[in-house]
């Protein structure tokens, strides 16, 4: 019987000098470990020069991966070319420290989608923060027009509908995989919740160190993905960026693209976000005053 492929995409870059090596070989030993058995694990290498080479190719002649090093553009520019490398029917991206914990979870999230029909799935994961700390990040794909609902490790895709949205934006070089979710539910593909917590990833830290970018580019793929539904003036742009805040006819638009039966609850979890950033924001602005 014919089982469709998955290829999980993994870009790096010098992960010898930034010491993932060993989460890098944890990350190949668990795939190897999956039950699914017609997997392909494609790295895509920025060209590293620490010796992250020699590794490639040691697991390479091993079986365990097939990959390929040249310049890149970041994170996203590599994963684009994994895609446009692979023929495989569903695809997934970890990044070197991230693993699948769940031996069975590939093989289970093919048939599932499979089942279903799905263009992409997404699921429960652990997250291990800065500190060591971990939690569950369980998706809230209610909330996917406001703040993203789901880490991109935490979703499989049909590659064909990659290839209809044309990739990853990667001029969005920390938020491409959000613009790549609210395409996702603006252009009606159809997503299934798989309710299996199967991976655990990293927290990355690009976002919380460089601030002013990310809101640069929240504010712009608000921008690009809305502008024809709303006008998205400054200072609509400003108030979803810092507080979630959403014009209610533009929320009325974006709430058509969920079924009839999930408008209520999405605009109960939109005001309940908004609510949070607001709080957040009034709270963060108290401690300000009293650090003066």
């Amino acid at each position: 019987m014919y089982e469709p492929e998955v290829t999980i995409i993994t870009p790096t870059s010098n992960i010898v000098e930034a010491d993932l090596a060993d989460d890098f070989s944890l990350l190949i030993n668990l795939l190897d470990r999956q039950t699914y058995p017609y997997l392909d694990h494609l790295v895509i290498d920025n060209a590293s020069t620490d010796g992250t080479i020699e590794i490639l190719k040691e697991y390479k002649n091993s079986g365990f991966i097939n990959f390929y090093s040249e310049p890149d553009r970041g994170k996203f520019d590599a994963m684009n070319k994994g895609i446009m490398r692979t023929k495989s029917k569903y695809v997934a991206f970890l990044s070197c420290d991230d693993f699948y914990h769940d031996i069975t979870a590939i093989y289970d999230i093919v048939n599932t989608m499979e089942e279903e029909n799905a263009d992409f799935c997404f699921f429960p994961s652990y997250c291990v923060s800065h500190e060591g700390f971990v939690f569950q990040f369980v998706p809230a794909i209610l909330n996917t027009f406001q703040l993203a609902p789901c880490s991109r490790q935490a979703m499989f895709f049909k590659r064909s509908v990659l290839e209809q949205l044309n990739y990853f934006d990667d001029k969005f070089k920390m938020l491409a995989d959000y613009d790549l979710m609210i395409r996702l539910l603006l252009n009606n593909f159809k997503g299934i919740y798989f309710d299996r917590n199967i991976l655990t990833y990293k927290l990355g830290l690009q976002v919380a160190k460089h601030q002013v970018q990310s809101e640069a580019e929240f504010s712009h793929i608000f921008y690009k993905n809305y502008k024809n539904l709303y006008p998205m003036s400054d200072e609509v742009l400003s108030r979803m960026v810092k507080i979630s805040e959403m014009p209610k006819p533009l929320l009325d638009k974006l709430a058509l693209k969920f079924p009839a039966e999930d408008r209520q609850l999405f605009f109960e979890r939109y005001k309940s976000a908004y609510n949070m950033r607001v709080e957040a924001l009034n709270n963060q602005r108290a401690q300000g005053r009293m650090d003066r």
